[in-house]
């Protein structure tokens, strides 16, 4: 069977399309053959080597695989041969393993996918996780509101749908008209598009004047401390990336110049659950739900054949995907 297979850090010339045995299940594991592999900003970090989570190298790369059970080991119960699947590397020991054409996990490690969710969606699954997790556990109490900034971006489409199935007042920004029309066209309510409109203006018009209980940042540099100006009282600004570079302003004067709104500063990694399996599952499985009931509604995908993997890493590096990046084996 073919694999993605990662000798050294680099470029996406470092992946190769290598010939494995195809494995065969031990006690307590089940075999999956691959019909969508998600690829997502883990895999460019660890094809890069500096993923803080990083497997020891030479090694399978590929953290999202979906496709059906095609073999069941020693002692499994609860699912069978023909069950529809989504493997998640943050279940299994290390991250990476996923990319190939079938592979070997614990049974307890897969979700069941509800009918009607097809392989290429469920490998999104995981971004909405994340969302899940910055939503609901990240920033305290329940919020009332959000903004995401880049709603076009994966993570920041998985946000605005949640917060709309959850009741939540979803706001992202876009910085071109193309990526706020793509924002709206995956179901976002209220985009804003930096470009031609003031956003704090645009947003205490979206907020009565009040603000957002939850700003969910990427970028990071020189604008960061701006978002504070768009929480409401007690609200919370949490970072969870920054592309753009660490902030130099200094966080501590910025709140205390804003005192009287009681803000904070968060920063979030789904790692944090690492240890916490059932609260981990719970948001996989709310998630799987909710795409099943055709409440959360992932952007097409932009498909490549498993041979053409380096193709869809510079597709990556380039950041200009407008939906999940997905190999077909």
């Amino acid at each position: 069977m073919r694999v993605v297979w990662l000798e050294r850090p680099g470029g996406p010339q470092a992946l190769a399309v290598v010939e494995r045995p195809r494995p065969e299940p031990g006690r307590g594991e089940v075999r999956v053959r691959a019909q969508a592999l998600g690829v997502g900003k883990p895999d460019m970090l660890m094809r890069r080597g500096i993923y803080k989570w990083m497997p020891p190298l030479p090694t399978v790369v590929g953290n999202e695989l979906a496709g059906v059970i095609d073999a069941v080991g020693e002692g499994v119960r609860g699912v069978r041969e023909g069950d529809r699947v989504l493997v998640s590397s943050r279940e299994l020991a290390q991250r990476g393993g996923c990319h190939a054409e079938a592979v070997c996990v614990p049974a307890a490690a897969v979700f069941a996918l509800p009918g009607g969710v097809s392989a290429e969606d469920a490998v999104s699954a995981p971004n909405y996780q994340m969302a899940a997790a910055m939503l609901f556990d990240a920033g305290g109490a329940r919020p009332r509101s959000v903004l995401v900034h880049g709603a076009a971006g994966g993570v920041a489409t998985a946000v605005l749908q949640l917060a709309q199935a959850h009741d939540v007042l979803a706001i992202g920004t876009a910085s071109t008209a193309a990526k706020a029309a793509h924002a709206r066209g995956a179901g976002a309510l209220h985009v804003i598009d930096r470009s031609c409109t003031d956003v704090h203006a645009a947003v205490m018009e979206q907020t009565a004047g009040r603000g957002v209980d939850l700003v969910l940042d990427h970028v990071g540099g020189p604008g960061f401390v701006a978002n504070l100006d768009l929480l409401a009282p007690r609200g919370t600004l949490l970072s969870f990336n920054v592309l753009a570079g660490v902030p130099q302003d200094n966080l501590v004067e910025a709140l205390r110049a804003r005192l009287d709104r009681s803000l904070a500063v968060r920063c979030y990694s789904i790692h944090t659950l690492d240890d916490d399996a059932p609260r981990r599952r719970e948001l996989m499985q709310d998630v799987l739900r909710l795409m099943g009931e055709g409440r959360l509604r992932p952007p097409p995908a932009v498909r490549f054949a498993l041979d053409d993997v380096r193709a869809a890493h510079e597709l990556l590096d380039a950041g200009s995907s407008p939906g999940k990046i997905v190999l077909v084996p």
